[in-house]
């Protein structure tokens, strides 16, 4: 038997009419009706236009073009008669000669899909193309050119200081990036390599790549299909598409019909003429949607843009200020007004927010390595936190992508239970060099060997499209010798074979059992079972008696029930994605507890019915457990789509099919035994089979959010403390503070804050959004509140004596270079401390913080100590400070500190309180709206390009240096794919193995 009996045996999802396929008509009246519901289903299912169809337009005009060629607006070169593809290639089935081949190669290009690459150095410059950067960049312009006058000599220390910031974190990043899989050339290796031609009447060996169209192609069971190809000769041919449609079954092929490139010969031998190669084939079309709308802007990317003209909006304000204020009213000079610049530009930019952010990911990324999960893009850790909707592809994700007899559902009809009907299947089963439906049925004994045993095979009839069954005839030694057969096959075959012991009661119940499989989504496969009259294995047998029926599926995986039902929990709602049939669908989403509310790919097309309880397709896709029967733009749509409505969409996949959505949704995870073009596309790919994994990173994604939050909010206020504080002194007081010391206490702050990525955080139990009112108002009260600290202590060193009086400490007043190093330690003590109160809940002494986070922090303010006490540096006008003074500064943040956990529980109680009210009537109104069966809004993505690694700029640099071709699709072309493709091509490929043979 061959895997083409994953065809014929089980011929279609069973329907009820299969059973009656073959049926005498003038059987019991209640069949009167049928054979019409028979021939309507039956059509439904099978794919009508193969080789039957003429071109749109008059041949003549259609041109030697691939825009012509493959425009179905005019010929779908996929389905015409073979004649008219003869024509339209201009070649015979002789071939084409190496000068033909050559001059097509000019035509439509090569068989493989570019690789865009870029140049590195532009790649490594990006990562400084952001409005953080650029202030930066300017402060160290400002430091190295601006400050070069007033008789001083350039701001050398501040100019190197910052550089080295700016350098670290480009770093960071690139290498980041450059560690990042690349899809479409995973897509382009999985493309055979090699392919047997026919070139000036000769076969010979090419690479795949110098396949052109018109080409004479053969290949046999085992290769890879090189290209889109139309067969001129197929014997026995099934093929494997599971990678590009997610069917779990091979599919038969004969003449006329169409083979696509990637997909597996898994049995026969095959020649066909090449229609379309490269960007042009089915799987190149797929490899298209992969990195399209490559101008996206990541979700982290955009947090960081609006967490940015935050600090930016803050620190222009007091800029502009000092501006008016020092130089206009205070008559400072060019050089020290710019110094106090300087200080605002340097400590009130988060420069090192995205090298801390990278750390934490990176970090995360690691830890998640330990449960198995492999992370290609650390940004989606963040993402993955927030998100709502995870679509999972069927075959091979949630199922094992393994046939199963379900023996639960075995029906008997004769002497013979359970254990007998699969035995008889397992005898009509080859035993080696087994297919799919071998595998599963021989599956069901305690031992393959059982299939064997106690039975000597005389003879064999394997699968064939004519016959669509098995037979076997043996000689039964555990019954005296006695020769039998045995066959299994497509239900109406066999039912029509029979001739024993049928009568209409039990074609009644065989038609209802097929009848309730087919609602089930469950294929069928019928045993039969004779004697011989004699001894001659060819002799007469006294007729076949059908004693069974097996129902054949592709079972979930052990512990996908549980992952689902973890996901739920984690207020993830999961949605099935399967190129499978409707029925197979909802039987899977039953087993699993997905629901079966799910539709057939149509209606991504078509939309909603007229008065039906959708308003519009944007809420059957978000009311659906699932979609049947899609191809991989219908995947790209149903994400795109989910995510124009506001919502994180992940996606779970493991073939070529998948590999669009992967890359267009926020996470796109790639699972165990993947494909090379999945795991590509991927930005987590699964080790360990099965879903479970994705539970740990959820809730690992969950605490590496918090992680980060914890960080924004320290941030936020870390700028408002530096601009206010420093501002306001100068205005008050004309204090001019050191900028190389605020860039000290940059490095040593950002030093301890990338400990966090290790820290002890509590997770959330629902998806998490960053809230960035929230984090602002935070930010901005902590600030104010920092301030405060600074500005008394420096009011009360300065106004008063109280501290000399008190301690016998020296005094410091004005611009004193010991008061701006009282006042450096303070800042650096009090800032760093706030870290422990941003990162907690509750009280901040109550929620330990980790080992690493704790040493940080005092190995930080044992270094600032230090300075305080030893940094005579005349450079930056600073001196060193006594030990009394060092206390003070220590008392006088402690005292200060303990009040900021009540600042943080007041402002829960009021601001953030109001500011969660105001959020949850949005929710209730949008609720409200959709209720009462209003429009859903689709929320464009926000492109905030100013902050994207990439920018237009950059990139038109990069393709000029680059020089190499770029994959493209029209925009007609690329709708003409996502509608007559789906429409044509996706019947004919989720479904040809329900067409029977010709």
């Amino acid at each position: 038997m061959s895997d083409n009996e994953k065809v014929g045996h089980t011929g279609e999802v069973p329907t009820k009419e299969s059973s009656l396929e073959n049926k005498v008509q003038g059987d019991a009246p209640a069949l009167d009706q049928a054979p019409e519901k028979k021939k309507r289903e039956y059509k439904e299912m099978e794919h009508e236009k193969t080789g039957d169809l003429h071109a749109k337009v008059d041949m003549n005009t259609i041109q030697f073009t691939a825009s012509d060629l493959y425009d179905k607006d005019k010929v779908d070169i996929e389905h015409v008669v073979m004649e008219e593809v003869f024509q339209l290639l201009q070649c015979t089935e002789a071939g084409l000669t190496e000068t033909e081949a050559h001059e097509r190669i000019g035509i439509f290009g090569p068989n493989k899909l570019e690789e865009k690459s870029e140049n590195v150095f532009l790649q490594f410059l990006s990562f400084m193309w952001n409005p953080l950067s650029w202030v930066m960049e300017g402060a160290a312009l400002v430091a190295i050119a601006l400050s070069n006058g007033g008789g001083t000599p350039p701001d050398w220390q501040d100019f190197v200081g910052i550089i080295l910031l700016l350098l670290i974190n480009s770093t960071i990043g690139f290498v980041e990036e450059r560690n990042a899989g690349n899809a479409v050339k995973a897509l382009m290796d999985s493309l055979a390599p090699k392919a047997k031609v026919k070139r000036d009447g000769n076969w010979k060996e090419i690479e795949s790549s110098e396949l052109v169209p018109g080409d004479l192609i053969a290949f046999k069971h085992g290769d890879i299909c090189p290209a889109d190809c139309r067969l001129t000769e197929a014997i026995d041919v099934s093929m494997d598409q599971a990678a590009l449609t997610g069917e779990s079954l091979p599919v038969s092929k004969k003449l006329g019909d169409e083979c696509f490139s990637g997909s597996t010969c898994k049995q026969g031998e095959v020649e066909g003429i090449v229609i379309s190669t490269g960007p042009n084939t089915f799987f190149g079309r797929a490899a298209t949607l992969v990195g399209q709308d490559n101008d996206q802007v990541g979700h982290l990317q955009m947090v960081l843009a609006r967490i940015g003209t935050f600090c930016l909006v803050s620190i222009g304000i007091f800029v502009l200020l000092e501006i008016l204020i020092l130089y206009a009213d205070f008559r400072y000079s060019y050089r020290r007004g710019l110094n106090n610049i300087l200080v605002l530009l340097i400590g009130g930019i988060p420069i090192a927010m995205p090298t801390v952010l990278s750390v934490t990911l990176a970090v995360g990324a690691q830890q998640l390595a330990k449960h198995k999960a492999i992370v290609t893009r650390i940004t989606a850790i963040e993402e993955l936190a927030g998100v709502t909707i995870l679509c999972s592809d069927k075959t091979g994700t949630l199922t094992t992508n393994k046939l199963t007899i379900d023996k639960e559902n075995v029906k008997c009809y004769s002497q013979w239970d359970v254990e007998g009907v699969c035995l008889l299947a397992a005898y009509a089963s080859r035993t080696e060099n087994q297919d799919a439906i071998d595998g599963c049925v021989v599956g069901t004994l305690a031992s393959p060997g059982l299939a064997r045993e106690g039975i000597e095979l005389l003879d064999f009839k394997p699968f064939n499209p004519v016959d669509k069954r098995t037979e076997i005839t043996y000689r039964d030694n555990r019954d005296g010798g006695k020769v039998k057969r045995a066959t299994k096959g497509m239900t109406g075959i066999i039912i029509e074979l029979c001739s024993r012991n049928k009568t209409s009661a039990m074609e009644d119940q065989l038609e209802a059992d097929v009848e309730e499989f087919a609602r089930r989504g469950l294929r069928a496969l019928a045993v039969a079972h004779e004697d011989v009259l004699g001894d001659d294995k060819e002799g007469q047998g006294n007729g076949f008696e059908l004693v069974g029926l097996l129902s054949i599926f592709d079972p979930p995986r052990s512990d996908t029930k549980q992952t689902i039902d973890d996901a739920m929990a984690l207020g993830v709602k999961v949605k099935m994605v399967t190129g499978d049939q409707l029925a197979i669908a909802k039987e899977t989403g039953r087993r699993l507890g997905l629901g079966d509310h799910m539709y057939p790919a149509k209606v991504l097309k078509d939309g909603p019915e007229a008065g039906g309880k959708h308003a519009n397709l944007d809420e059957m896709i978000m009311d659906a457990d699932g979609f049947a029967g899609v191809f991989p733009e219908h995947k790209f749509e149903i994400v795109k789509r989910i995510q124009g409505l506001g919502h994180l969409c992940a996606m779970t996949g493991d073939g070529a099919n998948d590999a669009p959505a992967l890359s267009r949704a926020n996470v796109g995870i790639a699972v165990e035994g993947a494909t090379d073009a999945a795991r590509g596309a991927a930005d987590i790919v699964l080790t360990e089979p099965g879903l479970s994994t994705i539970v740990h990173a959820i809730y690992g994604s969950r605490v590496i959010f918090q992680r980060m939050r914890n960080y924004a909010i320290y941030a936020c206020a870390v700028t408002i403390r530096i601009v206010v504080c420093f501002a306001i002194m100068a205005f008050v007081w004309k204090f001019d503070f050191p900028s190389f010391m605020v860039l000290i206490i940059a490095v040593l702050n950002d030093g301890t804050i990338m400990t966090l990525s290790l820290d002890r955080v509590l997770p959330s139990t629902t998806p998490d959004s960053w809230d960035l009112a929230e984090v602002f108002a935070y930010g901005i009260g902590y600030g104010f509140y920092l301030s405060a600290s600074t500005i008394a202590l420096y009011a009360v060193m300065n106004e008063t004596n109280f501290f000399e009086r008190k301690f016998g400490v020296v005094p410091y007043k004005g611009n004193d270079y010991g008061a701006h190093m009282v006042i450096y330690l303070q800042v650096a003590i009090i800032s760093q401390a706030l870290i422990f109160v941003t990162r907690s809940h509750g009280p901040s002494w109550t929620e330990r913080p980790s080992v690493a986070l704790m040493l940080a922090f005092c190995l930080a303010q044992l270094i600032s100590s230090i300075i305080a006490g030893f940094g005579n540096w005349g450079f930056t006008q600073v001196s060193a400070v006594s030990g009394g003074w060092i206390g003070i500064v220590w008392v006088w943040n402690i005292v200060w500190y303990f009040p900021l956990d009540l600042v943080k529980f007041a402002m829960k109680r009021t601001i953030i309180a109001a500011l969660q009210k105001r959020k949850a009537r949005k929710i209730a109104a949008a609720a409200t709206h959709d209720e009462n069966g209003e429009r859903l809004q689709r929320t464009a993505s926000r492109h905030e390009s100013l902050y994207s690694n990439r920018t237009n700029f950059l990139s038109r640099a990069a393709n000029r240096l680059r020089g190499g071709a770029k994959i493209s699709m029209s925009q007609n072309e690329l709708q003409r794919f996502s509608s007559i493709q789906a429409q044509q091509s996706g019947a004919a490929l989720t479904r040809a193995h329900s067409r029977p043979a010709a």
